[in-house]
């Protein structure tokens, strides 16, 4: 799977930044713009310099007296951690192609963390398997890092049965900074997401899902007696499928759409829902400013 971005993508990307509803600033701040009244750029603190800062920020007046380098930070400038969390279920490993779910999966946590990194954010990445977080990536901050992201997420591969519920518990039990977790599956779950995403609400954390799913989940293109095999148990159902219960089929799909979507919007949680026969690069630049997960 190709991850890297070209250049015009990648200076698209980097034009964005993720948006928190309450910035929560950090010992270290970055290049975040505070949405807090009375902010101003007026010079408030120094900090050491730490690899993947912006050059520009340097002072170079202190640096020729004292020999080491620190960065100017500015009252409005406030930082924010991100927490990108992938389902690495094996009904993520579906699809041809560019429809393939997981790889788009894994360019939309690309695109992310690119927006993250650019923004000089807190990123960090966490893998979903079993009923565990089984990887993680970071935390690490500014553009230097990308290489290394690039390479954690081509090592993942979606073969394991997942607990997103037990997963997200998991991961809501180590001490972290509160900030934006961002979970992005296709919520084939047979106990649901609900109660591990509100434990993260309810440490502090804002929160983003980005329902993912092929096309042929959406509208599956079978006919006939068939016998279908459940991906991630291996259950055997015969089934014959005419119009009608493709049409069925069809409405319930949309019907368990519009209900997640209610219940993210009853919590508090930015919802986005994606057909992978959409570019990935009209998500991130498109989609996801249109439900406000970006701006």
């Amino acid at each position: 799977m190709p991850m890297l971005f070209d250049e015009t993508t990648l200076r698209k990307l980097n034009q964005l930044t993720l948006v928190a509803s309450r910035v929560r600033s950090g010992a270290i701040k970055g290049e975040r713009r505070s949405s807090h009244r009375g902010s101003s750029v007026e010079f408030a603190d120094y900090r050491n310099y730490t690899a993947g800062d912006d050059l520009r920020r340097l002072d170079w007046n202190i640096y020729a007296r004292l020999e080491k380098p620190f960065i100017k930070l500015l009252e409005e400038e406030e930082d924010l951690a991100v927490y990108v969390l992938i389902d690495g279920s094996r009904s993520m490993d579906w699809g041809e192609g560019e429809e393939h779910k997981f790889n788009y999966v894994l360019k939309l946590a690309a695109g992310i963390g690119s927006i993250a990194l650019s923004s000089g954010d807190l990123l960090s990445v966490g893998f979903l398997q079993g009923g565990h977080v089984t990887s993680e990536f970071g935390p690490s901050r500014g553009q230097y890092a990308l290489p290394r992201l690039f390479r954690f997420l081509e090592s993942l591969k979606a073969n394991q049965q997942t607990d997103l519920n037990a997963s997200l518990r998991d991961y809501s039990i180590a001490p972290r900074r509160a900030g934006l977790v961002i979970l992005i599956s296709d919520l084939f779950a047979a106990d649901g997401y609900e109660s591990g995403l509100r434990q993260l609400l309810s440490r502090g954390h804002e929160a983003a899902l980005i329902h993912v799913l092929s096309p042929d989940e959406v509208d599956p293109p079978l006919a006939g007696d068939l016998q279908l095999v459940d991906i991630e148990t291996n259950f055997e159902q015969d089934v014959s499928v005419d119009g009608g219960l493709r049409n069925l089929y069809r409405a319930r799909v949309q019907a368990w759409i519009q209900s997640t979507q209610a219940d993210c919007r009853k919590h508090g949680i930015r919802y986005l829902d994606l057909v992978t026969s959409q570019p990935w690069e009209q998500a991130l630049l498109l989609e996801m400013r249109r439900t406000e997960m970006v701006k």
